[in-house]
């Protein structure tokens, strides 16, 4: 295992990913691909307010500024536990940014979060989650939410 991709949604789950992601990076000699994705406000118009390009790209350019500051503390974290670290920060659909990062930087695998919302918000919203396992390149490591016990056997 060479690089694992680690997609982060920058919420409180992003430590308990790190830490997986850490550890197996440790355990395999592998470095660590930290990735953040912005996504564009859905465009919303009325006949009372739209907003216009100059205010969609404000918003979309704070929104990485805070990223950027969260994504390289989530870094430093990495890197204070000696691992080889980096990371990237994009802007787009999450899904898709996250194939392709995968497949460019050729990834053994992938270690990603779930937030275990359940079927009907992953059926209104979509899940970034289930997107990836279906058309990922690599294995991908899915971390559950904090408190979420494993099924007892037998």
């Amino acid at each position: 295992m060479k690089t694992i991709l680690v997609p982060l949604d920058l919420s409180p789950a992003t430590v308990r990913v790190c830490d997986t992601a850490s550890d197996l990076a440790r355990l395999t000699g592998a470095r660590l691909i930290l990735m953040h994705i912005v996504q564009p406000p859905p465009v919303m118009m009325s006949e009372v307010y739209a907003f216009d390009d100059g205010k969609l790209t404000e918003l979309v350019g704070a929104a990485k500024k805070i990223a950027a500051r969260k994504l390289r503390a989530v870094e430093h974290r990495c890197e204070k536990r000696g691992l080889l670290t980096t990371s990237v920060l994009r802007e787009g659909a999450p899904v898709a940014a996250i194939l392709a990062k995968a497949a460019s930087a050729h990834a053994s695998c992938i270690v990603m979060g779930s937030h275990g919302h359940g079927a009907i918000y992953d059926l209104l919203v979509g899940s970034t989650t289930h997107g990836v396992l279906k058309k990922a390149p690599c294995p991908v490591l899915v971390v559950p939410p904090a408190g979420r016990r494993a099924p007892r056997g037998g």
